[in-house]
């Protein structure tokens, strides 16, 4: 099972660069960033773990201009985004970011797809609440298009459509994984299911219960039973639970470091060395 990492990165936090330096020479499988565009200061949305809005939700780097220098200074470490707030986004001008960040990173590059939970964040993109998660499925459809060997035309229930194109680079391996973060349920493995490689369950808490539903899911679909991928997502380690993901058969899990300078992440880095 890799071990990879996931961090708000910001621009009071440890660089990009020397994160993605010392992730590779520690031996860490991968490093996933968070996006959000901005915060609106008349927020209403609660933030979902309780309590206040860390100071970090409102200085995330770029998330792909982040990845972009990750990939520059190493040679295996995988790049994800964890996740994408694909409906914030031109299609169009995201599948063309993902595609140029998979091709010069050599096929690296995880799409992690999220829905969100800031309504005045998705307001301010124009985005419908109520729509979101369907505006994302169209999103990814009309994405596959683009990333077709072939020109391939799209047109999707909100808008989104693309017509027959030429668009290169392509991403390394025909397309990037593609991972959909949320909480388990009927709508969410309807996502997974029909457009995704895989889950990315944030905390990984009652996967025992959850993972045999989505995998009967996964197979109704159509899909192939061993080509299903779980990653746990924002891990706090110990050896059981590590063990336990293990034995459920994750391929891979990230683990959460603390959204500080370089001495105290590297510190957590050395701390979960252990586990690698």
């Amino acid at each position: 099972m890799r071990i990879s990492t996931t961090i708000f990165l910001t621009d009071e936090t440890i660089s990009p660069v020397r994160l993605a330096r010392a992730l590779e020479e520690r031996g860490f499988a991968g490093l996933y960033l968070p996006e959000h565009t901005h915060i609106p200061v008349s927020r209403e949305s609660p933030y979902p773990a309780g309590g206040e809005l860390p100071r970090e939700y409102g200085r995330t780097l770029d998330p792909f201009v982040a990845l972009g220098q990750a990939a520059a200074v190493t040679e295996r470490l995988l790049l994800g985004t964890g996740i994408t707030l694909v409906a914030e986004h031109d299609p169009i001008a995201l599948a063309k970011t993902v595609a140029t960040l998979d091709h010069l990173s050599g096929g690296r590059f995880t799409l992690g797809v999220g829905f969100g939970w800031n309504r005045e964040e998705a307001a301010d993109h124009g985005v419908a609440w109520a729509t979101r998660r369907e505006r994302t499925r169209d999103a990814l459809h009309l994405m596959r298009a683009l990333w077709a060997p072939e020109p391939t035309a799209y047109e999707g229930r909100f808008g989104l459509a693309v017509s027959a194109s030429e668009a290169w680079p392509k991403p390394s391996g025909g397309a990037p994984r593609v991972l959909v973060g949320g909480a388990a349920g009927p709508t969410l493995f309807s996502h997974v299911t029909d457009y995704a490689d895989g889950w990315l369950p944030v905390g990984g808490r009652g996967l025992s219960t959850t993972l045999p539903l989505l995998r009967e899911a996964w197979t109704s679909a159509g899909r192939a039973p061993d080509s299903l991928q779980v990653v746990p997502f924002a891990v706090h380690p110990n050896p059981g639970k590590l063990a336990h993901y293990a034995d459920l058969g994750c391929p891979e899990v990230v683990l959460q470091l603390p959204p500080g300078d370089e001495k105290e992440v590297l510190g957590a880095l050395d701390a979960h060395a252990r586990y690698l």
